[in-house]
């Protein structure tokens, strides 16, 4: 049974959260009591869908449309949220991009560098300066990372860059907090079984990937989600300034 009775008066935010890690996510954290804001980019119909199942299952959800990379609809988005739910209490910066299968750093091109960076690294820090003065006392914050940064695989060379940074900015972020008691902590997920990830690759390069943790299977969405849930919960306001590598032990 899920200890909703803390939660029932917070409010979530989960950016990037229409579909894969980021809608179980929400769908976690609504079953957990929360409101939740589901944060989209382009895909409303996806966004509206994951809303009504949590709706339909005595939820309490509404999506913003917003890109991360942009400062001003970020803002307005948090103008929303207060305006609408009264104020936010966790955020989860689940938004971000992957890049096109291997690339190595010398064939990665402006456009891709500066789209990886614009998400991965401007958007988690286009939420955490609002989160700073804007976050309720008490606030939980969740960043989210890549085990790639720990596997250091060739071929990922900028994109595990911008998840470095995130996870020093969790770091670093969580001291300056000091006096609000709000946690700040980035989740590190391994190989994990969404569309996103499975597109474009092999059974058998997938078979690979599954038996490269010790457990011998792919993450499912709702592990990280469970990982979240711990972490924005009761049992997880002694964790601060860490990231948590969920991976089923790959590295």
């Amino acid at each position: 049974m899920k200890n909703t009775q803390s939660n029932t008066s917070k409010v979530a935010l989960v950016t990037g959260s229409s579909r894969g890690i980021g809608a179980a996510i929400a769908k976690r954290l609504a079953a957990d009591g929360f409101a939740v804001v589901i944060n989209y980019a382009g895909r409303v119909v996806d966004a509206n869908a994951v809303v009504q199942e949590i709706q339909a299952a005595g939820g309490r959800a509404m999506a913003i449309q917003a890109d991360v990379s942009s400062t001003a609809e970020v803002a307005a988005m948090f103008d929303q949220i207060e305006t609408t739910l009264g104020g936010l209490d966790v955020l989860v910066n689940n938004a971000g991009i992957m890049q096109p299968g291997l690339v190595p750093l010398a064939d990665t091109d402006d456009a891709l560098f500066d789209r990886l960076l614009a998400i991965n690294v401007k958007g988690t820090f286009n939420t955490l300066r609002l989160a700073a003065k804007r976050l309720r006392q008490g606030g939980r914050i969740v960043n989210f990372s890549t085990s790639v940064v720990g596997l250091a695989m060739p071929g990922y060379s900028v994109y595990a860059g911008t998840k470095s940074a995130v996870e020093t900015m969790t770091n670093i972020f969580a001291k300056e907090l000091r006096g609000r008691n709000i946690s700040v902590n980035a989740v590190a997920p391994g190989p994990t079984a969404t569309d996103l990830f499975l597109k474009g690759k092999t059974d058998d390069q997938i078979a690979h990937l599954a038996k490269m943790p010790p457990l011998e299977r792919l993450g499912q969405p709702e592990d990280i989600a469970a990982t979240v849930s711990f972490l924005v919960g009761p049992d997880g306001g002694w964790v601060n300034g860490q990231t948590l590598r969920a991976n089923g032990g790959i590295i």
